[in-house]
C-alpha cells in the first residue's frame, strides 16, 4: 500500500508529483530545492544557504512521513556546479550524520536555476 506525504512545512510540489510517497516501510522523497515554504520563493543565493534550506525541507518531509534524516539510507544529490561540492558537502554532512549511501552528480540546469537539489530514501 502506498501513502502520499504532505506537509505545509515544505514547499508545495511545482508539478504533477508528491512531496513524498511511503511504501513497504520506506519513504521516497521527491527532490527538494531551496524554496522557502513560507514564501514559495527561492531566497538563498549561496550554495551553503541553499543546501541549508534543502536539508530543512527534507527534514520536514521526512518527519511528516514518520521518519527522519537519521533514517536515510540513500540520497541523490544534484549540483549545478561541481566546484560547489566542498561547500555543499560541509553543510550536507552536518545534517546527514548517519552517512547514508549517496550519489552526487553535476547537472546542466535545475528547476528555478537553483544550485542544488537532493532526494532521499529513508526507513519509516
Amino acid at each position: 500500500m502506498m501513502d502520499y506525504v504532505y506537509t505545509k512545512n515544505a514547499p508545495d510540489a511545482i508539478g504533477p508529483y508528491s512531496q513524498a510517497v511511503k511504501a513497504n516501510g520506506l519513504v521516497f522523497t521527491s527532490g527538494q530545492i531551496a524554496i522557502n515554504p513560507a514564501t514559495g520563493a527561492v531566497e538563498a543565493d549561496t550554495i551553503e544557504a541553499q543546501t541549508e534550506q534543502v536539508c530543512n525541507n527534507l527534514k520536514n518531509v521526512l518527519e511528516a512521513a514518520g521518519s527522519s534524516l537519521d533514517k536515510a539510507v540513500k540520497t541523490v544529490c544534484f549540483l549545478a556546479d561541481m566546484n560547489d561540492f566542498a561547500a555543499f558537502n560541509a553543510v550536507y554532512g552536518s545534517y546527514f550524520t548517519s552517512k547514508p549511501a549517496r550519489s552526487c552528480v553535476a547537472v546542466k540546469t535545475l528547476p528555478k536555476n537553483v544550485l542544488v537539489e537532493v532526494e532521499v530514501i529513508a526507513e519509516v
